[in-house]
């Protein structure tokens, strides 16, 4: 976020991206074979920067999850820049942050609607790409956010932070807090999720250094973005690594889940729990003492750009090439990264003597 300085850990991160977030081979349920696209969609074609922004474009929204409060958020942040700037804004998605046979046929779906922009969380990294491909030869322009597909499957990638900072630095909150020894855990989302794997490499990165020798990681867990599995599954971690010094949790459903259990239990304050998490969901837990510090982007923000990319994207400002620039209100100017990548700036760390700053 830009309003609010770095604490501590974070005080080192860098504002520029580090890689594209898939790699995995493409694959969808759209009728014919597509041929393999050297290069990334976002080279494709020239960009007039001085063009007109159009008015009367309908933009999709397509979360990995409606009804998720961290995409209700952000959504609504992307529904604030698309009418701000005279276009319509809609929102569709599946129910369940698993489904994706739903997000790709809500891809098909949209392109038959002839919207202008698709901005969607992708849940695989791969299996919305021949269905995204196709939106792109209809002349739909895509844009991911929060969650990438291959480069070459959408012209930009609006990212929350660079994924090296974001996997390195939550450990780094975590190792703080257990004083540098001790077991820990990591709960993700689903397997599949393309963002929460990439950070967790970087985890495991991270866990290299020397000064981590006496922080072990003894488990990653799934609780795929639902609040009971992933309560169970800390529970779980719990009974089974009962030596457990801390729980790191890159998704805002795991970790309110994680908070919500230990906060009831004789693990409150003794097993420390970090991660991404929005400070409405944690609010509680931070003053109780379940939960000492943690760090997020501001969702509203990240889909408010994904709005403007959107946008810019639909109305010739930009292609996705590296190099480019364009204005997103005020949030400022933003420029394009290498495989169409645009980073929406550093996280913010929250704990007792800011949290009550911040609604969302």
């Amino acid at each position: 976020m830009r309003t609010s300085s770095i604490r501590r850990t974070c005080a080192a991160l860098a504002a520029v991206t580090s890689l594209a977030l898939a790699v995995t081979a493409c694959g969808g349920t759209t009728k014919g074979d597509v041929k393999k696209e050297s290069g990334s969609a976002a080279s494709a074609g020239e960009a007039d920067p001085n063009a007109p922004t159009k008015k009367g474009l309908t933009v999709g929204f397509l979360p990995k999850q409606v009804n998720n409060p961290y995409f209700t958020t952000a959504d609504k942040g992307g529904q604030k820049a698309v009418e701000a700037l005279g276009s319509t804004f809609k929102e569709v998605g599946p129910t369940s942050a698993t489904d994706t046979s739903g997000q790709v046929s809500y891809v098909n779906t949209l392109t038959q609607q002839q919207v202008d922009a698709i901005a969607v969380s992708a849940q695989d990294p791969g299996a919305l790409c021949t269905a995204l491909k196709q939106a792109m030869r209809n002349g739909v322009k895509v844009v991911t956010y929060d969650s990438d597909t291959k480069p070459d499957c959408r012209n930009v990638f609006v990212s929350q932070a660079g994924a090296e900072d974001l996997g390195r630095t939550q450990v780094q909150l975590l190792a703080e807090q257990i004083g540098y020894k001790g077991e820990i855990a990591i709960l993700s989302a689903a397997q599949t999720a393309t963002n929460q794997n990439l950070w967790i490499d970087y985890m495991k990165d991270e866990l290299k250094d020397p000064k981590y020798k006496d922080v072990k990681l003894v488990k990653v867990a799934y609780g795929n973005d639902d609040a009971q599995q992933s309560f169970q599954q800390t529970q779980g971690l719990l009974q089974e690594y009962p030596k457990l010094a801390g729980i790191v949790s890159p998704t805002t459903v795991g970790i309110k889940a994680a908070a919500q259990y230990l906060s009831g239990s004789k693990y409150r304050g003794k097993v420390k729990l970090s991660g991404l998490g929005t400070p409405n969901d944690l609010r509680s837990y931070v003053k109780n003492g379940t939960v000492e510090a943690f760090e997020l982007w501001d969702p509203a923000k990240l889909g408010e750009l994904a709005g403007h990319a959107s946008i810019a994207l639909a109305s010739g400002q930009i292609t996705g090439k590296e190099g480019q620039t364009f204005e997103a209100g005020e949030l400022g100017t933003y420029t394009i990264g290498k495989d169409g990548v645009v980073d929406l700036g550093k996280p913010t760390v929250f704990d007792k003597d800011n949290i009550d700053d911040f609604d969302f």
